[in-house]
């Protein structure tokens, strides 16, 4: 029997505003190209897992958008770009992109996930379509944010992202999944976060980067 495919939806600020605190994290590489790097090793982790069906960046950032397309990931225009804050605009990005899915098992991801291994985010969707009818949640390390929130069909994504998120979800009805799933829940808003994130494995494009700003010592 063929195993549902989901739909993940990764909203992608544009670059300039992207990762804030993230600026300066490696000397002499440009923010922009460190966001970017970013996002990039987040949806090729998304593309390469069995369990999606597609991937589907909502942006407007034309460097994001023309770099995702390349991939394989479907790109749409982040048309409500709109809210009091950014956890706001990152909900309504969201909401945008799960209506535009058409139905069907889609899940939001953060954009902020460079260790990110497939078979973690497989097996983590996978326990959030066992029990049909309840979005569940997966939350980031530290416990009190989101890094995954998954719908079945039929039921709406609601995304609750923002300070508090993993409570906020829980209030919301959003059962929280369990598994160890560290590459999954290592999002990188900080450099600790980052340092982190190499000690887990990052993708390709940030430890591009990573390794031509902080060179081994010979």
């Amino acid at each position: 029997m063929t195993e549902p495919s989901w739909t993940v939806v990764v909203p992608v600020k544009r670059l300039e505003g992207a990762k804030s605190r993230l600026r300066g994290a490696l000397p002499g590489v440009p923010h922009e190209a460190l966001a970017l790097a970013l996002a990039l090793d987040t949806v090729d982790a998304v593309l390469a897992c069995d369990a999606v069906g597609a991937v589907l960046v909502v942006t407007d950032d034309t460097r994001v958008a023309a770099a995702v397309r390349a991939a394989g990931a479907r790109v749409l225009p982040d048309a409500p770009d709109a809210g009091p804050d950014a956890a706001a605009r990152l909900n309504a990005a969201l909401r945008h992109g799960a209506a535009t899915a058409g139905g069907g098992l889609v899940a939001g991801l953060t954009a902020d996930l460079p260790a990110l291994r497939p078979a973690e985010l497989g097996a983590a969707l996978r326990a959030a379509g066992h029990l049909p009818g309840v979005r569940h949640f997966v939350a980031d390390a530290p416990g009190d944010g989101t890094v995954l929130l998954a719908a079945p069909a039929g039921v709406p994504l609601d995304p609750r992202f923002g300070v508090g998120s993993a409570a906020a979800h829980a209030a919301s009805g959003a059962l929280s999944l369990a598994g160890a799933w560290p590459t999954l829940r290592r999002d990188v808003d900080t450099p600790a976060d980052l340092a982190v994130a190499a000690g887990l494995g990052l993708g390709p494009r940030t430890a591009t980067l990573a390794a031509g700003c902080c060179p081994t010592p010979a």
